[in-house]
C-alpha cells in the first residue's frame, strides 16, 4: 500500500481510498489493484465491487475498474474543482503568451477528456470544446498522460498508437511532448505533465494550433512556455496540499 498517503485511523476508509487512489491514473484489473494498493485480493475485490454499487467505480469495455461517474457529480456539486480552479487562469496566460489555444486534459479510461480550455480569439485555431473525448493513441497530451503509466498499459496503447515507445522515453526524460499531425491532419501541439499526490501524472496542459504557425518542430517554439505553465499548476496544487487542515 502507498505509505505516502496519511492514515485516518479508520482502516476500511483508508483501504477504500487506496483503491480510488490507484484508479486515479487510469483503468486497472483486480490484479493491478492488488499490486498497487498492497491489499489482499479478496479485500481489494470486495471494496471495488462495493464502490461500483455506489457508482464511485465502474468498469470499462475490458472489464477493468475505472473511476465512476459519481465522483464527477460530487465534484460538480461542490461548485469547485481544485485543479480547474488553479489551472484556468494559467491556461489564459499560456494562450496569451503563445498566441495559441490552450487546453487541460485528463485521462478517463481509454480516452482523454478536455476539461478546460482557453481558445484563441481570432484566426486559425485548434478548437477543442470542453468535454471532448479524444484518443489516447495520438497527440502530445496522450503521450504525456501515457508516458508514466505502467508497462502493461503502455504496451496496450502502443499497438495502435501513432507514436512509439522511444517517443514516450523522450517525454519522460524532457517532461514535455510534441505532436505534428497525429490527432488531426494539419494540427500540431505541445504538452507537459501535471502531477498529483505521490507524483503521479493526473493531467496534461497543452497548446495546439495549425502546423503553419507551430511548424513541424512545435517544441522549439512552445515547450518552455508549456512546461512553465505546468510547473505553475503543480506548485499551486502542492502548495494547497501543504496547507495545514
Amino acid at each position: 500500500m502507498d505509505n505516502s498517503n496519511p492514515s485516518s485511523g479508520v482502516g476500511v476508509l483508508d483501504k477504500t481510498m487506496s483503491v480510488l487512489d490507484a484508479l486515479e491514473s487510469g483503468p486497472a484489473s483486480l490484479a493491478q489493484l492488488v499490486r498497487t494498493t498492497g491489499l489482499a485480493r479478496p479485500t481489494a475485490h470486495r471494496l471495488a465491487v462495493a464502490l461500483e454499487r455506489h457508482r464511485m467505480v465502474t468498469r470499462d469495455s475490458q472489464g477493468r475498474f475505472v473511476l465512476g461517474p459519481r465522483l464527477g457529480e460530487l465534484s460538480i456539486a461542490t461548485g469547485e474543482d481544485r485543479l480547474l480552479a488553479v489551472a484556468s487562469p494559467v491556461l489564459v496566460q499560456l494562450r496569451d503568451l503563445t498566441g495559441e489555444s490552450a487546453q487541460l486534459y485528463r485521462r478517463q479510461g481509454d480516452v482523454r477528456v478536455c476539461v478546460a480550455a482557453a481558445e484563441r480569439t481570432s484566426g486559425l485555431r485548434d478548437t477543442v470544446p470542453v468535454g471532448s473525448e479524444l484518443p489516447m493513441a495520438a497527440g502530445s497530451a496522450a503521450q504525456v498522460l501515457l508516458a508514466w503509466e505502467d508497462s502493461e498499459r503502455i504496451r496496450r496503447v502502443l499497438v495502435s498508437a501513432k507514436f512509439t515507445g522511444n517517443s514516450l522515453a523522450q517525454v519522460r526524460r524532457r517532461r514535455w511532448a510534441q505532436s505534428v499531425g497525429e490527432r488531426e491532419q494539419g494540427v500540431a501541439s505541445v504538452s507537459a505533465p501535471i502531477s498529483g499526490p505521490g507524483g503521479r501524472v493526473i493531467a496534461a496542459v497543452s497548446v495546439s494550433g495549425p502546423i503553419e504557425r507551430l511548424t513541424r518542430a512545435p517544441g522549439r517554439l512552445h515547450a518552455q512556455a508549456v512546461a512553465s505553465a505546468a510547473e505553475k499548476i503543480n506548485e499551486a496544487l502542492h502548495a494547497q496540499d501543504s496547507v495545514p487542515k
